[in-house]
């Protein structure tokens, strides 16, 4: 999958058969087997950070530096509704579990919910020290949890609006968050180099594990044994869950990786760096993995 311009982020749809882009001025959908553009370009004013599927793969959500996060059909490339406005570029847009609200973090140092049918604010803004660099909801969509480049992570109630943890604390910026598939742990990746795993109650667990750059992204598998996680070293890498040691050999790039999501069956990730997002055959195993090939 080629773009002409810097690939910020890829993912596969829920069915897998798909994986959308986000690139400088648009996002895109593309044949996951074939590399071949299937939607027309979703273009905002400014560049295009994030990029997600609805769960039921029909949508996608897009955050830009424009500040707005915006719906779009995945089949033909069409806006839906309204942009939801923040202050500042917002750094990412996530769907609820049901696909009935939005999560989206700003530099404007917010994160808000938004009704995804209306393009509404719901509640009140979620505050932090300095930008919200990434936020995501829980499996049951009751809790937010986000990343922020004042070295924390933090967990809210998303019907009351309030912090349910203290901060979880890294040496640098936070990067991205996501929850475990079954919602009882938590993973961070900073700008100190490392990735992190948490309790749900904001404890950590373990010792982090390191890159040689930046972690610009951190994910759990479907089934929650690997993590993967994507570095300003050109390499992503996948990692046992419940040990924190690396498998199999890094994932290379000519350039810093940006992202790194599994498919929805866990066997395949998908990378993006630069100009190129990847796809790379791996095993859904956390001791016998056998990274593939990538397929542009």
């Amino acid at each position: 999958m080629q773009s002409n311009e810097a690939v910020c982020a890829a993912e596969f749809s829920p069915n897998g058969k798909s994986v959308v882009t986000a690139s400088v001025w648009d996002a895109r959908v593309w044949d996951a087997a074939t590399g071949k553009p299937t939607s027309e370009r979703m273009k905002h004013d400014a560049a295009v950070v994030s990029a997600h599927f609805s769960p039921d793969g029909r949508r996608v959500l897009t955050a830009s530096s424009d500040g707005t996060a915006r719906l779009w059909d995945a089949v033909s490339g069409k806006a839906i509704g309204e942009p939801m406005k923040h202050d500042a570029a917002v750094t990412s847009a996530r769907f609820s579990p049901d696909g009935r609200v939005v999560l989206t973090a700003s530099a404007d140092k917010t994160a808000r919910l938004w009704d995804a049918a209306s393009g509404k604010p719901i509640g009140e803004p979620m505050k932090h020290d300095a930008t919200v660099t990434s936020a995501r909801f829980s499996p049951d969509g009751r809790l937010a949890l986000t990343a922020s480049a004042d070295k924390t992570a933090r967990l809210w109630d998303t019907a009351s609006g309030k912090a349910k943890s203290a901060p979880m604390k890294h040496d640098g910026e936070v990067t991205s968050v996501q929850f475990s598939p079954d919602g009882r742990r938590l993973v961070t990746a900073s700008a100190d180099n490392t990735a992190r795993l948490w309790s749900a109650a904001g404890e950590p667990i373990g010792e982090p594990v390191r890159h040689e750059g930046k972690v610009n992204s951190a994910q759990f598998s479907p089934d929650g044994m690997l993590v993967v996680t994507a570095s300003a070293d050109k390499t992503a890498r996948l990692w046992n869950a419940a040990s924190g040691k690396a498998i199999g050999e890094p994932m290379h790039h000519d350039d810093e990786v940006l992202s790194a999501r599994f498919s929805p069956d866990g066997q395949r990730v998908v990378t993006a760096s630069s100009d190129t997002a990847r796809v790379w055959n791996v095993a859904n195993h956390p001791t016998a993995p056998k990274p593939g090939s990538a397929a542009r």
